[in-house]
């Protein structure tokens, strides 16, 4: 079992940066791929950004050049920096992991962008 922590959402202004977290325990030592996704309300969950656990990275067109995604693999942690935020980036930001061929998912952290 592996449970997943988000944390670093919050309220910010067009334009300004976040940086989340997404804290892994339990049997981590399974841990490869790790993404975030996002839920704006009324529209479908959407992948932002993925890391393996070599650190090989992708992130999706709508983001890329403002978003990068890393990982910490000796704190079991995957960061999203998010730079130059937009509204449209509003939404709910989840973690997910791969481990054993199980799919784990976080609670969820919010991030509201006002322009």
């Amino acid at each position: 079992q592996v449970q997943l922590v988000e944390s670093g959402g919050g309220l910010v202004q067009a334009g300004e940066s976040l940086r989340l977290s997404c804290a892994a325990s339990g049997s981590t030592f399974n841990v490869n791929n790790m993404s975030w996704h996002r839920q704006a309300p009324g529209k479908p969950r959407e992948w932002v950004a993925g890391i393996s656990n070599s650190g090989i990275t992708n992130v999706a067109d709508s983001v890329k050049g403002r978003f990068t995604i890393s990982r910490d693999n000796t704190k079991n942690t995957v960061y999203l920096q998010m730079n130059s935020l937009k509204s449209g980036d509003t939404a709910v930001y989840y973690c997910k992991a791969l481990a054993a061929g199980r799919l784990y998912w976080g609670q969820g952290t919010q991030v509201t962008v006002s322009s």
